[in-house]
């Protein structure tokens, strides 16, 4: 293979690096997004939990 050919290829490869570094780079900040949201609506849930006092109870026609 020719020095150019092998350049081209290198070029290539070394794109491709790139982009998939900025693709899992992305994907890691919505992950960390993801993963805030979902804290967020548990200690919500757990809070709106708390602040029930009275249990769920069936209704008589269950």
């Amino acid at each position: 293979m020719d020095p150019t050919a092998l350049e081209e290829r290198l070029a290539h490869l070394e794109r491709l690096c790139d982009d998939l570094s900025d693709v899992a780079a992305r994907q890691a900040r919505e992950i960390e997004a993801l993963q805030r949201r979902v804290t967020m609506l548990m200690q919500r849930e757990a809070e709106r939990e708390e602040g029930q006092d009275t249990p769920i109870t069936r209704p008589p026609h269950y």
